[in-house]
């Protein structure tokens, strides 16, 4: 019975250390993307979706509250503002061809801005979904600190937003290698913005893996597709309600 006591304090011990939950989500993530790795980063083998899967395990098997884990890892919180500020650096490297395709860059934005709160505000409509559901989901492709704002402002749950935040990058980064190979797109410009455009920070980060080129044109679209949607989404809301 001593064996199994020590492990018992030792694990009391180690819980409460606010470093314990930042160590647990950087150790798997890292173990996530070894993963990855080992399998040639094959979409369906996500980092963000098996690092998350992980942390939930560990929560559910130590019972410990997401108010103790986040008291914890909310470096990682604070650690996205300069991460999304970084993300200028290739963009600064690839400027030229940005230049070069400025126009429909700005075509795009707008329209696929609007396609992604429009179908996303109508197909919610058409299943009937709650109001409260509606707006919460209407700022899904925009990266988690600006989605959650603009949710707040829109009056909806900016928690419940997230969530829908998080599951929309994941299914894009998922789904934007085989479709954009089906489609038989090969501009990696093309590919990159649309991944940013649709599934922000994840999709970007698997657009990196992919192609510098590629995450350079993800990481445009995420930002400026933030600034256009806290634009769009009200007005579009307004024509819905």
């Amino acid at each position: 019975m001593q064996a199994p006591d020590s492990l018992f304090e030792l694990w009391v011990y180690l819980s409460a250390s606010p470093l314990l939950w930042l160590t647990v989500t950087l150790g798997a993530f890292l173990l996530a993307r070894r993963l990855a790795e080992l399998t040639g980063f094959h979409p369906l083998v996500n980092p963000v979706l098996l690092a998350i899967v992980f942390v939930v395990a560990i929560l559910q098997l130590s019972a410990t509250p997401y108010a103790t884990y986040f008291a914890g890892a909310q470096f990682i919180h604070f650690a996205l503002g300069p991460a999304t500020v970084a993300l200028g650096v290739p963009l600064y490297r690839n400027r030229r061809v940005v230049r070069e395709t400025l126009l429909p860059v700005l075509a795009a934005l707008f329209v696929g801005a609007l396609a992604g709160v429009v179908s996303t505000v109508a197909i919610a409509l058409l299943l009937h979904l709650p109001q409260p559901l509606v707006l919460a989901l209407a700022p899904k492709s925009v990266t988690a600190g600006i989605a959650m704002g603009i949710s707040q402002g829109l009056g909806a749950d900016p928690t419940l937003t997230a969530v829908f935040v998080i599951a929309t990058g994941v299914i894009g980064a998922i789904l934007v290698t085989p479709l954009m190979n089906a489609l038989r797109i090969r501009d990696y410009a093309a590919r990159g913005f649309a991944a940013g455009l649709a599934s922000h920070g994840i999709g970007t980060a698997r657009a990196f893996q992919v192609d510098n080129v590629a995450g350079a044109f993800a990481g445009l679209a995420m930002a400026l597709n933030g600034l256009v949607t806290a634009i769009v989404a009200p007005l579009v809301l307004g024509w819905f309600f």
